[in-house]
């Protein structure tokens, strides 16, 4: 979403150095009511494990076979943990049973954070119409890709005694 208008006074954004950081430009009111600082989004994702294998979806906007983790953006009022079992829920139907950190990973290309959890899961798998198709893969036949939640599963990987052999990312 790109942000043109200053919410208060409805004025268009101008381009300003900022005062603490004067190689950075913000978008600014004119008339200094608000600054837009574009910090990162944080979001959550789940290398979720369902009976022994690793749960991967296709998201409806991607090309055919491509699979990912499962993610979303937290919501006011809910820790990470309470997100990513309501992302999981929500767009699975699965439940998180064990939510454990992998890690924190810079994902610059799309301006996000992303807080990667292994969530051991149960249930019956059911997909939100944001997903069209999914696949269950033993740990050892994962194959991550060398952006965003791919560093994830490379370190859950790793930790499990195994070695990523990373693949690329298809483009659209």
């Amino acid at each position: 979403m790109e942000i043109k208008f200053c919410p208060i006074c409805a004025a268009e954004l101008i381009e300003r150095e900022d005062a603490q950081q004067a190689d950075k430009l913000r978008l600014s009111c004119p008339d200094e009511h608000w600054t837009h600082w574009d910090n990162p989004l944080p979001v959550l994702a789940a290398l979720v494990e369902l009976d022994g294998r690793i749960l991967l979806a296709r998201n409806a906007a991607w090309p055919e076979k491509t699979f990912a983790l499962i993610t979303g953006f937290m919501e006011r009022g809910e820790t990470p943990e309470q997100g990513v079992a309501r992302e999981l829920k929500e767009e699975t139907n699965l439940d998180a049973d064990q939510i454990s950190l992998i890690g924190v990973y810079e994902f610059i290309k799309k301006n996000e954070v992303i807080i990667a959890y292994h969530v051991k899961a149960s249930g019956e798998v059911k997909l939100s119409e944001e997903l069209l198709e999914f696949r269950l893969i033993s740990p050892e036949k994962l194959r991550p890709w060398n952006a965003g939640t791919g560093h994830a599963m490379a370190d859950w990987m790793r930790s499990r005694g195994l070695t990523p052999e990373f693949m690329e990312w298809p483009e659209k």
